[in-house]
């Protein structure tokens, strides 16, 4: 079996890697070590960038995103009993971004693909590659009890944290930068209307919360947990009352509580691998780079790697430039860098670290009071939130 372009994993970047690459005429062939339900049943977060929004548009696979996603022209942060509203669109020049669920965005990219006819194994075992270091890379596998080889010219790692393909680079040619924060969040889904139209981030005493939606029907909310909870130590009852107690006065009173029908605690750490690029071998997305979910970047920088990828390919299939391939890690990195430092700042200044006051707690409320009270403060928070532009390669 042969293709140009091997990916290994059907999440929303190796999906829109994909579809683009389908779209310019460049073979494909996807492995997935879960089941295509499996993939559809993670819940995940769905606020997209403009830049995010504009290459699924790219790609053909917009049409339920133009219809049904959410245009958010602000949001707001709870602190010391105030709303203040970081007005997007009057701080950037006229972004905003678009409250769109993930796995909405996963099973438009299955759809699209499936209907290009595009060659997807889903349940692949055992998938690892080889030669990675030489001008023939192949990826094994085995499928439905066949073992196969897969030849191709490059390999995409699109397989996540836990996948094959960064654990396939030798740990020497690796430097990777990582922080734990001992916190989590408790996220609930509820099929209930949103609190207010647009999010929430809540920093309390008690600890923070966000209130956020995926439709005008069906909201999801989190609050602060110690990172090893459990989810199981929560009944609705007692999320509700919790979320409240951290919510301003005004939106806890308006606060439609129901069933929940998804409950889950997301650890909250930082994480980066560096080199991006290892022979012929690309990582994307949380193969590389990890952020912590304050502030929503995690499918938009997994997004910006597929468009830096994307981009490389067209030069080395269109204009015949092998060599721009030494330009994507650094490309990558030049965004992802200061994308984990606003995902950083916004868990370091919005969470609960300390029992008691203490230095750190007073520096928190003193960073968050200086950008809130400065309209400079608020663009820099705004032009960070809709999406830094994506980076561009080196000019030939």
């Amino acid at each position: 079996m042969k293709t140009e372009v091997a990916i290994i994993g059907a999440g929303p970047s190796g999906l829109l890697l994909g579809q683009l690459l389908t779209n310019a005429g460049i073979d494909n062939v996807i492995l997935e070590r879960r089941s295509g339900a499996y993939v559809l049943s993670r819940i995940r977060a769905g606020v997209l960038e403009q830049g995010t929004v504009d290459l699924l548009r790219e790609a053909g696979v917009a049409d339920n995103l133009d219809a049904n996603g959410l245009i958010h022209d602000g949001f707001e942060i709870a602190f010391n009993g105030d709303r203040v509203r970081i007005d997007l669109e009057g701080l950037t020049g006229g972004k905003h971004v678009t409250v769109y669920g993930q796995t909405a965005v996963t099973e438009d990219l299955m759809n699209a693909r499936r209907a290009a006819g595009a060659t997807t194994y889903y349940e692949a075992e055992d998938v690892t590659p080889h030669d990675v270091t030489t001008d023939a890379p192949y990826v094994s596998f085995t499928h439905e009890g066949t073992a196969y080889r897969l030849d191709c010219a490059y390999i995409a790692g699109c397989d996540g944290f836990h996948g094959v393909s960064r654990r396939s680079i030798p740990a020497e040619r690796l430097n990777t930068f990582s922080r734990e924060y001992p916190l989590g969040w408790l996220g609930v889904m509820s099929e209930t209307p949103p609190v207010a139209e647009e999010l929430i981030y809540a920093t309390h005493e008690r600890g923070f919360a966000m209130c956020s939606m995926r439709s005008p029907t069906r909201s999801r909310y989190y609050i602060q947990v110690a990172a090893d909870e459990s989810p199981d130590n929560w009944s609705d009852e007692a999320f509700w009352a919790e979320l409240k107690q951290r919510l301003p006065a005004d939106v806890a009173g308006q606060l439609v509580t129901g069933p929940s029908i998804e409950k889950s605690v997301a650890p909250l750490h930082s994480f980066v691998a560096e080199p991006m690029q290892y022979g012929r071998m690309l990582l994307l997305g949380d193969a590389a780079h990890i952020v912590p979910p304050t502030g929503a970047k995690g499918l938009n920088l997994a997004v910006s790697d597929v468009n830096t990828a994307y981009r490389v390919f067209r030069q080395i299939y269109d204009h015949s430039r092998p060599e721009a391939l030494n330009a994507y890690s650094a490309t990558c990195l030049s965004r992802i860098w200061k994308t984990e430092r606003f995902s950083w700042w916004m868990t370091s200044n919005l969470h609960k670290f300390s029992d008691t006051p203490d230095f750190n707690s007073r520096m928190q409320r003193a960073e968050i009071s200086y950008y809130l009270d400065s309209k400079a403060g608020r663009a820099t928070i705004a032009e960070n939130y809709v999406g830094l532009p994506f980076a561009a390669l080196p000019a030939a």
